[in-house]
């Protein structure tokens, strides 16, 4: 068997980062197993140690490609009002693979122990978008730990809705009122 190139290696583990990335949030933590992430990489499962000495820090690292893919959102206040606006749509609710790591991701990284390299990523990520609201907020952090508990809890009871009236109903009602509509 051929070995693969440093070039084709490093390609390889990109993939499998931006898929894990997409699947855990799809799916949580517990809802794929290497085989099944591997097979949509279109890798194959004996690889997978290669890249990851576990799952648990595929995990860590996917759910940091996850945190920086969200982490310009809320950058200014003209970009609040858009980022709400996005944050608590239809198409976020029902996109939870390219969606916010924090709600897809909370109850099962409240599941894992504090020894999960995830946990660590995880509070990181959620430190980071606190200071970044903090800097947009007349309350400072203390709106900002209340507006992401908000947004985050109108997104996941949303997606447990989904399918039924209350589950728009959540999402403009939370809209609205973090933007001073209601």
């Amino acid at each position: 068997m051929a070995r693969v190139s440093k070039e084709q290696s490093q390609k390889n583990r990109e993939t499998i980062l931006q898929v894990a990335a997409g699947l855990f949030r799809e799916r949580g933590l517990a809802g794929i197993g290497v085989a099944d992430l591997m097979a949509a990489a279109g890798l194959t499962h004996g690889g997978f140690y290669g890249h990851f000495a576990s799952k648990d820090d595929l995990a860590a690292e996917a759910a940091g490609r996850a945190f920086d893919e969200v982490s310009g959102m809320w950058k200014s206040d003209a970009a609040f009002e858009a980022s709400v606006t996005q944050y608590l749509s239809a198409e976020h609710r029902d996109a939870p693979d390219k969606g916010c790591p924090m709600a897809a991701l909370a109850a099962d990284v409240a599941r894992e122990g504090n020894d999960k390299p995830i946990r660590a990523v995880f509070q990181k990520g959620i430190a980071e978008t606190v200071e970044a609201l903090s800097g947009l907020q007349a309350d400072g952090r203390k709106g900002a730990l209340v507006d992401l508990a908000a947004l985050i809890g109108a997104l996941t009871l949303a997606r447990a809705t989904k399918g039924d009236a209350i589950s728009d109903e959540i999402l403009a009602a939370v809209r609205e009122r973090l933007l001073g509509n209601a």
